[in-house]
């Protein structure tokens, strides 16, 4: 099982986190390869959006779509919205939701991790991807304030990758030339599968 496969172990076990005060939530397209929009770089996510009720549904949302889907991690840009922010929840029991907008990462540590990741918008392809193990990451929490973390590990990696779908990459961008190779042939036979 791989680090972005950890929530559908059981998905009858997984627990969600109270929301945002948002009873109608609603699951949200992904988009998948070879959409063109998942290499939009987003813009900045303007502060004065952050407390609309809109904002606030669309996060819930956003949740809630990860948690069926089910991931780990959900950039705005795989739901076709180009502003900086994702949301994430690498908890065992799916009860640790975090928001990151406006996400930068100021360090990396040298020390590098390589994890087995995967993504929904490649759904079905895994690799092993070599990301710092550790990193501090300042942003905007759900409600606009300012934090910074330290984070290794997981979380850390599953960080890199949500704010890569922000810079408009994909996790198969970090593969050499002949693993994204294979990796698109093996996507390309199960895309012809599902049809």
């Amino acid at each position: 099982m791989t680090c972005f496969e950890a929530a559908a172990a059981d998905p009858r076990r997984v627990r969600r986190p109270q929301f945002h005060q948002n009873p109608a939530m609603s699951l949200l397209p992904i988009l998948e390869l070879p959409h063109p929009r998942l290499r939009n770089v987003a813009g900045t996510l303007d502060a004065d959006r952050i407390a609309t009720p809109g904002f606030q549904r669309l996060l819930d949302d956003m949740f809630e779509t990860m948690y069926v889907a089910p991931g780990i991690g959900l950039a705005a840009t795989q739901v076709d919205v180009h502003d900086r922010f994702m949301v994430i929840d690498v908890s065992e029991n799916r009860d640790q939701p975090l928001v990151f907008i406006n996400p930068v990462i100021h360090r990396r540590t040298e020390q590098l991790r390589e994890h087995q990741e995967g993504c929904l918008s490649i759904p079905g392809i895994y690799a092993d991807v070599t990301r710092a193990d550790g990193i501090q990451v300042e942003a905007l929490d759900r409600h606009g304030k300012p934090f910074v973390l330290e984070v290794d590990d997981l979380l850390a990696t599953c960080i890199q990758h949500e704010i890569d779908h922000l810079d408009g990459k994909l996790f198969i961008d970090h593969l050499s030339p002949l693993k994204r190779d294979r990796a698109l042939k093996k996507y390309e036979k199960l895309r012809k599968g599902r049809d």
